[in-house]
């Protein structure tokens, strides 16, 4: 009896251990699992390091209308008509937005008022002057009563007694009077050109208060709604030719370098159409301050895209030195941003700070090239959390 008891137990036994031995060997894979993955998702600080590029780098770029203006108000005054929402599109001409000119019409009525009392004061003024011309005042004898008797001994005795005595000039005072009449003249015509030119004035404000398309295209952004009161240089509306695209893009200017007016690169909308851009544009001066050169892009007619999307460019990575470029860990870029971002770190501080980059391409081991935004020797946070903003640091982090 107590023999098959001892065999029981020892049964048993074989049988607990060979449960443990099971449940090690499922449940170590777990912990290591965990563990590995824990050590791969630490938040760390890494340094910007250099290392060789691929040979295509990848910049950002925005679909642009091949033409666009910013339609102002010319005119002060509240909007009375828009042509359309947005996306209405219009020919050349049509109007897209007016300005109340109803002060303007009425002042415009008191200038034709005032047209025609001057037009009638120079027409008073041309008859005394032909008047002057033929019958002039100084030998007029409807001066004295008398059935003329007086004026014509003033005129044949008195006056020449007083030419040759020296105290009147009857020639100066006929010139005189030619002088004055002509003077009067002049200065009706004055006052006619001058509420014409008033007129002018008036009806160039009135055609200013209705802005109109100045080339085909569409509304793309509105500023204004009807009712709002708006002054001179105020923007109205946004208007853009989008028959034909193209991408801008802000290239840094040691890759300007490689790039020709006419040049052919590949060029990737919104991370799905895939197509080829012409260099159409490049401009002849950089910004100082981020050290790149715009410049723009014709996309083939009929792509599909919209102002306002981004797209990537592929170019040629023609950089001295054997095509090294900068690059950070691609986990270093905080998830759920729309642009590429990182923090930089300030240890002294124990601080970090926001930074926009613009990446390339990615490397096979993880590494994802910086084209500008970072210097070597700065130090970056690798695995920050979604949302990370500037302040943001890592109380626990490995320092590489």
């Amino acid at each position: 009896m107590e023999l098959i008891i001892g065999k029981l137990i020892m049964l048993k036994c074989k049988h607990h251990k060979m449960l443990v031995a099971s449940l090690c060997f499922f449940i170590a894979p777990v912990f290591f699992f965990s563990s590995f993955t824990h050590a791969e998702n630490v938040t760390e600080i890494v340094t910007v390091n250099r290392s060789i590029s691929s040979s295509q780098t990848i910049l950002g770029s925005t679909v642009v209308p091949y033409r666009e203006i910013t339609v102002t108000a010319q005119t002060p005054g509240k909007i009375t008509a828009i042509g359309g929402e947005v996306g209405t599109g219009f020919t050349k001409g049509a109007m897209l937005a007016k300005v109340d000119d109803a002060q303007l019409l009425a002042k415009r009525n008191t200038l034709w008022a005032q047209i025609t009392s001057a037009q009638a004061a120079l027409k008073n003024s041309q008859a005394q002057h032909q008047r002057e011309i033929i019958s002039p005042k100084s030998k007029s004898i409807n001066g004295m009563p008398g059935m003329g008797l007086p004026s014509m001994m003033d005129i044949f005795m008195t006056r020449p007694l007083y030419d040759m005595m020296g105290n009147s000039d009857q020639g100066y005072n006929r010139y005189s009077d030619l002088v004055n009449s002509a003077t009067g003249v002049s200065q009706a015509e004055s006052q006619v050109m001058m509420a014409w030119s008033q007129l002018n004035e008036l009806n160039t404000k009135i055609k200013d208060t209705v802005s109109v398309a100045p080339f085909e295209g569409i509304i793309m952004s509105k500023m204004v709604e009807v009712g709002d009161a708006v002054q001179p240089g105020q923007p109205l509306m946004k208007f853009g030719f989008i028959k034909y695209l193209r991408l801008q893009a802000d290239v840094p200017s040691m890759l300007v370098s490689s790039l020709v007016k006419g040049m052919s690169v590949p060029v990737r909308i919104s991370n799905k159409n895939s197509t080829i851009a012409k260099v159409s544009q490049i401009y002849p001066i950089a910004d100082p301050s981020r050290h790149t050169v715009v410049v723009k892009f014709d996309l083939p007619i009929g792509v599909s895209a919209a102002p306002g999307m981004y797209a990537e460019i592929f170019l040629p990575d023609t950089t001295p030195g054997g095509n090294s470029v900068i690059t950070i860990p691609k986990t270093a870029l905080i998830p759920g941003r729309s642009l590429p971002t990182v923090l930089v770190a300030d240890e002294e501080t124990k601080t970090s700070s926001l930074r926009l980059i613009r990446v390339g391409v990615t490397q096979s081991d993880g590494l994802v090239s910086v084209v500008s935004g970072l210097k070597v020797g700065e130090r970056v946070i690798n695995n920050p959390p979604p949302g990370a903003s500037s302040g943001w640091y890592p109380k626990d982090s490995a320092v590489l």
